[in-house]
């Protein structure tokens, strides 16, 4: 069994202007870092599909996927919200990112891989079901987390996030009532932080765990410990779904936590053991934040080996 690292150059098209934290660099230097490792030698490479609007439709509003295509620009810029904004390559790259979660969870249910690690752009986890903001168009960990029950039957899945901002998006998607037997979602964010949500009346298969600013890995790994395995184990989840956000690492410069590419291979075995024990090792992990390009290399570079098991 190996694993799949999907991404494709359409991703790169993506560019919210000068001076965006969230630019084209950003895959370069994941691409970069991974080829300088060596680790593309050892992953299985596959170029991301588009999703399908019918795809996007199950976890956001049918009107809000429909206004996005309407204003796809032909040139120029799209200003969606404050944060969020979309040039004439926004929209296919959107459909690639998005496109490229159910890849993986076709891939990993076919078992033609045990796991796949998508290096996709714009990310997602801030997409509510009617609202783009903080960077994101589509939710694309929510798309292929519903792909899989919807499409390939799965009863119970688990999303995880440990971005250093909170997953209020995918909290938005999944906490809904249709989702809350079959969903179950575990995160660690800085608090108070951007989007100032998930502490307030979280849904309850919401597992929220939020760190005060200057926390570092050894915080991060308590949490994980008392608080998501336990949940995790009681929850049985025949999928793993992971929002890799790496913007936590004490080098970012959107961030105030304090982990390092160690805490980031850490919590990937811990995820990794619990989806052999429950899941038969399927887990899809989808790029979301990370801006210091070279912390942000280094840590998918860490997570992605050990993935991989090298």
């Amino acid at each position: 069994m190996t694993t799949a690292y999907i991404t494709h150059p359409d991703c790169l098209k993506h560019d919210m202007g000068a001076g965006h934290p969230e630019c084209p660099d950003r895959l370069h230097a994941v691409n970069d870092q991974m080829r300088a490792s060596g680790l593309l030698d050892h992953v299985a490479p596959f170029e991301a599909p588009m999703a399908h609007p019918d795809m996007l439709k199950r976890v956001h509003r049918p009107e809000y996927v429909d206004a996005i295509f309407e204003h796809a620009p032909q040139q120029g810029y799209a200003q969606l919200d404050p944060d969020t904004a979309m040039n004439p390559h926004s929209l296919h790259a959107a459909l690639r990112a998005a496109g490229a979660g159910v890849y993986a969870v076709d891939q990993v249910m076919a078992g033609a891989v045990e796991n796949a690690f998508c290096a996709v752009r714009p990310c997602g986890h801030h997409a509510t079901r009617g609202r783009s903001m903080g960077f994101c168009i589509f939710n694309n960990i929510a798309v292929a987390a519903a792909h899989a029950m919807e499409v390939h039957g799965l009863e119970r899945v688990a999303v995880i996030d440990f971005d250093v901002h909170h997953g209020n998006g995918t909290e938005d998607v999944f906490g809904a009532a249709a989702w809350q037997t079959r969903v179950l979602m575990a995160g660690i964010f800085q608090h108070p932080f951007y989007p100032y949500s998930g502490t307030d009346h979280p849904s309850p298969n919401m597992i929220n765990v939020p760190l005060r600013e200057g926390s570092g890995g050894d915080v991060a790994r308590k949490a994980v410990e008392e608080s998501w395995l336990p949940a995790l184990d009681a929850w049985k989840p025949e999928m793993i779904l992971i929002s890799a956000g790496f913007d936590a690492h004490r080098e970012d410069i959107l961030g105030g936590l304090k982990l390092v590419e160690a805490d980031y291979a850490w919590i990937t075995a811990q995820l990794m053991a619990v989806a052999r024990r429950h899941a038969k090792g399927r887990i899809v992990s989808m790029l979301e934040g990370g801006y210091n390009l070279s912390a942000l290399g280094r840590s998918v570079v860490a997570h992605v080996k050990t993935l991989a098991e090298l």
